[in-house]
């Protein structure tokens, strides 16, 4: 696999505390990358720096050998990434517009939008919500066409924040399995931060850890979750209790 975007010698401070400090950090073309660690540990700094919404301290930030000068990333740049976030934010308006909104910001014509949000609404089995108030729809709904907007897009990186975390358990099961497999089928790279080992054993390939700002172990997520360092066993460890190994692959 190749770099599609490389962080080297990241750190992020808020006044004069240290809140991550990652020397490399690369994201593959094609792959589905985790980064899970305990609340607080910086996975949200993380994600957000790498998807240029938030400017980093020191380092940069280098995307397919080419490097992005800090807090100035182009516009052009930025509108290769998508990123769907735990809260949906899903504006005042109706489903399809929700998910047409990308498109309409990229001035693609209207034949082509109505054509993609139909298709997307399909994948994500929202279709007969098309004409609902967004903000008239259960947790699972809009979470739904959080992600439909986010990959209508086609992104060349699509960043996940916790989407799945707010949902109740049947709920997350099955939009987890229905995204599992868009995400298959499209071939999309993503980067998905996440606290819940079930969330990241059933849907990455290679994981990284997060503990205290710093990357403690990273590498194929079923090599991290059975041969954990002595620097992340401790906390995976927690999770084992509750959801083991046994379970790899399987929601039920």
């Amino acid at each position: 696999m190749n770099s599609l975007l490389t962080l080297e010698e990241i750190k992020y401070q808020i006044g004069n505390k240290l809140v991550l400090s990652i020397p490399h950090f690369s994201i593959e073309s094609g792959e589905f990358l985790g980064i899970m660690g305990p609340n607080g540990a910086g996975k949200s700094t993380l994600l957000k720096i790498s998807s240029l919404l938030e400017k980093q301290s020191q380092g940069k930030i280098i995307y397919k050998g080419e490097t992005i000068p800090a807090g100035k990333a182009p516009l052009e740049l930025r509108r290769k990434f998508s990123i769907a976030l735990q809260q949906s934010l899903l504006l005042d308006t109706t489903v399809y517009q929700n998910i047409a909104i990308g498109l309409k910001l990229r001035n693609v014509p209207k034949r082509f939008i109505k054509e993609k949000v139909n298709s997307w609404m399909e994948q994500f089995q929202i279709s007969h919500l098309a004409k609902k108030n967004a903000h008239h729809l259960s947790g699972g709904e809009a979470q739904r066409v959080n992600l439909a907007r986010a990959m209508i897009i086609e992104p060349e990186i699509l960043f996940l924040d916790e989407p799945f975390s707010a949902l109740d358990f049947p709920t997350k099961v099955k939009l987890m399995e229905d995204f599992k497999k868009i995400i298959g089928r499209t071939g999309t790279t993503a980067v998905f931060v996440s606290h819940d080992l079930m969330e990241v054993n059933f849907l990455t390939k290679r994981l990284a850890i997060i503990v205290g700002g710093e990357l403690k172990q990273a590498g194929p997520t079923q090599e991290v979750l059975e041969h954990p360092n002595a620097e992340t066993a401790s906390f995976l460890n927690e999770w084992k209790k509750f959801y083991p190994l046994s379970s790899a692959g399987n929601l039920a």
